[in-house]
């Protein structure tokens, strides 16, 4: 849960190697208000040569005494490593810039060129970071690799100020030859949200020198999300990303799976209460399927995740030699889909790489309630949308035949419209149909599958025509997203709960048909075929009427499955 991830971050922060030239005053719970209370400590820094680490964490400094500390500082042209979280207990904040300003004008002064710089668990808020602004800007920065300012209560300006100052750096550092190449940046619990989380991706993508990303805990919804999985398709070298407790849903999940896809070196992917979802949940299947080589840990834990979902992700993780935990407590899954978790693990010969599953929240409840009231909607918007019709066509002047029209098809399928469109429907297919857009594709599928007829050879030949046409031009477009059209064809269908509010249609036989001449297409990939398989083999109401079309469909994607 998010607690144990915010532990789990407090004990990385803490284990720093000890460095060679480092004087340590760790955790020794001292009070140092002025001067005076520093003297010995001053005189240390003084008579310490090739001082390179300073250990101020877990006492409280004024900012008399930071001041004194400062001056000390200010000859120490070696110094690399500022340990300083946790120096500002009990103080007013409005004591905390000043303090901060004068320990990074001695740094400056000294000419150090720092590697690491902690300020973890000072709450300064945005004046904090007005603080540390300066250095940050300053050629004391342009060899930072370790920025750590998790738990600082720095906000949406707070993140701002950041994102401008580490942008600046990095503009600086390049114009002399040597770009700022930060590795790792730590910043959980700080309300960043959106806006600052979007400042901080500009800033990240603009470095592309990242192996360690955490934000935790920091109210970033999917446009932040969004953001930052752009950003992090430029950091090549990301080996670990965390982004615990913020709120992804299906759109941040879909981006950040299409970010992971560009990455080779992600170790630990940490999502767990992120709200991920089932349809989000299968497009990061696919991109740890299709790639990640080295993955050791996969965290999607209390993200409302249902059965046939999470059985994708493990299937997902088969041959990956590295893996040390897969984590898909707290989702959704019921008795039966944590045994059949627990089966699939098995059969991998990874079942001791699963987490804990004690605090499944059980299968979602069907409402079916809602389900025959959707129906009762549907069958009277075909009345009304019939009724339009008829009326259209008295009102037509009959000397003034209707040319074939693509899009009248689309609004209201028949055989008849799709035969009268003629030769060149393919043609009037692929220009009035968005083949961008996964979800409009999938629309238009249903539309013209909704009429297949395996006894009208005509009409079948039509349908398959269409569809060909449609979707090897989706397909064959390298930004296509895949996973969200067979996603979106799933919620269409029924099969899949979406948190956007998707009537589904009535499933007929045609659109299994169709689908099943689909799969054995050489332009539909076969990463789908798994998704397809799982929640074809689901004994679900929605299916039922169309058994036999089901049974063929699912026979087909057992033959055309990929050999592991």
């Amino acid at each position: 849960m998010a607690t144990d991830a915010v532990a789990q971050l407090a004990d990385s922060l803490a284990k720093t190697q000890v460095t060679e030239g480092e004087l340590s005053y760790k955790g020794q719970g001292r009070k140092f208000d002025n001067a005076q209370s520093v003297e010995e400590m001053v005189k240390e820094i003084q008579e310490f040569k090739g001082l390179q680490a300073l250990r101020l964490e877990g006492n409280t400094y004024g900012v008399e005494a930071a001041q004194a500390i400062a001056k000390a500082l200010e000859t120490k042209s070696e110094f690399k490593y500022c340990y300083w979280s946790d120096m500002f207990t009990g103080r007013l904040r409005s004591e905390i810039p000043p303090a901060l300003n004068s320990l990074g004008a001695a740094l400056m002064t000294a000419g150090a060129r720092l590697t690491v710089l902690d300020l973890s668990d000072n709450a300064f808020g945005p004046d904090g970071v007005k603080g540390i602004e300066k250095l940050l800007k300053s050629t004391a920065c342009h060899t930072l690799q370790e920025l750590r300012l998790n738990n600082c209560g720095m906000g949406i300006g707070g993140g701002k100020i950041l994102a401008a100052a580490l942008t600046e750096c990095y503009k600086q550092s390049s114009a002399q030859g040597t770009p700022l190449g930060l590795k790792v940046f730590i910043a959980g619990r700080n309300r960043l949200e959106n806006d600052g989380a979007t400042a901080l991706a500009q800033a990240f993508q603009l470095m592309g020198s990242l192996e360690e990303v955490h934000v935790p805990q920091n109210g970033i919804n999917h446009p932040g999300v969004t953001a930052l999985a752009t950003a992090m398709q430029h950091n090549p070298q990301l080996r670990v990303l965390n982004l615990n407790d913020n709120t992804f849903t299906k759109k941040g999940a879909i981006a950040m799976a299409q970010a992971l896809k560009h990455l080779r070196s992600v170790q630990v992917i940490n999502f767990g209460d992120c709200l991920v979802r089932s349809e989000g949940a299968i497009a990061i299947a696919e991109a740890v399927t299709e790639g990640l080589p080295i993955l050791k840990e996969l965290n999607l834990s209390f993200g409302e995740i249902t059965g046939e979902a999470a059985l994708l992700v493990a299937q997902s993780v088969e041959g990956k030699a590295t893996l040390e935990k897969l984590d898909l407590n707290g989702n959704c899954l019921g008795q039966e889909g944590c045994d059949a978790l627990r089966e699939v693990m098995d059969g991998l010969n990874m079942g001791d790489l699963l987490g804990s599953l004690s605090d499944d929240e059980g299968e979602p409840e069907e409402d079916d309630d809602d389900e025959d009231e959707e129906e009762d909607d549907y069958e009277e918007d075909d009345d009304v949308e019939e009724e339009d019709s008829s009326v259209n066509q008295v009102s037509s002047p009959p000397s003034v035949p209707r040319p074939p029209d693509a899009s009248s098809f689309l609004c209201f399928p028949s055989p008849d419209k799709l035969l009268k469109l003629g030769t060149k429907r393919a043609l009037l297919f692929e220009q009035q149909v968005d083949v961008a857009d996964a979800g409009k594709t999938a629309e238009a599928f249903l539309k013209i599958s909704s009429v297949y007829n395996e006894e009208d050879e005509d009409v079948k030949s039509a349908v398959l025509d269409s569809i060909d046409a449609i979707l090897r031009k989706a397909f064959a477009s390298p930004s296509f997203q895949g996973y969200n059209f067979v996603s979106s064809l799933l919620v269409m269908l029924g099969l899949l709960k979406s948190e956007d509010k998707v009537k589904p249609v009535r499933v007929v036989p045609g659109h299994l048909q169709a689908l099943e001449y689909v799969v054995r297409q050489d332009y539909f990939p076969q990463d789908h075929i798994a998704v397809l398989e799982a929640f074809m083999s689901r004994h679900i109401q929605a299916l039922e009427s169309c058994s036999s079309a089901r049974n063929i469909l699912k026979s087909t994607l057992e033959q055309v499955r990929p050999e592991n």
